[in-house]
């Protein structure tokens, strides 16, 4: 199976020779992360939209800074962008983790003898996350919502209970897909 950012040492250096195991890593781990946003951001997304009954603030920033209509005029491109942020944020997460891997059993050269992640390496990354979505939260309300696009969250305990949810997502799968490094 191809993918786009390589997790194997082979795949990062010319003909076959080994890459440094710090650049691999940082690419697993940030694929890791973006694939982590992405599913965190559909989680939030779903959660949000029953709830609050509107599209995500990004719809808000379009209407502002791009088109010419109002915020709900642009549902797809607000997705879009929701969605483009939540992978972009999961991506650096992941990639701040430094001494974590990815893992994936099916990749070549996958070290079995080390195993899966641990419960002790999975709940730090857990935890990790909730307080990153929590960081991502208040930056959203305090500077984006409030500052960028002078508007007011709609509603303020979905928004940041989105972030939570967004946050305990995303560590979970980071911390269930990577595993420290020996």
């Amino acid at each position: 199976m191809s993918r786009a950012i390589p997790d194997r040492r082979e795949s990062d250096a010319p003909d076959g020779q080994s890459a440094p195991a710090g650049r691999t890593a940082l690419a697993g781990r940030t694929r890791r992360g973006l694939e982590g946003g992405l599913l965190a951001t559909l989680v939030m997304t779903v959660y949000r939209l029953p709830i609050t009954r509107s599209l995500p603030p990004t719809a808000d920033f379009w209407a502002q800074f791009v088109g010419d209509g109002a915020p709900e005029d642009y549902p797809v491109p607000a997705l879009v962008l929701h969605f483009a942020y939540g992978g972009t944020a999961g991506a650096v997460f992941a990639a701040s983790l430094r001494g974590r891997e990815s893992v994936d059993p099916d990749e070549p050269g996958y070290d079995r003898r080390r195993g899966p992640p641990t419960y002790a390496g999975e709940v730090p990354i857990t935890v990790a996350g909730l307080l990153y979505g929590l960081v991502l939260s208040a930056v959203g309300e305090q500077i984006v919502l409030g500052r960028l696009l002078d508007v007011d969250p709609d509603d303020r305990v979905a928004f940041h209970v989105g972030h939570v949810l967004y946050g305990i997502t995303l560590g979970a799968w980071v911390g269930t897909r990577t595993t420290d490094r020996e």
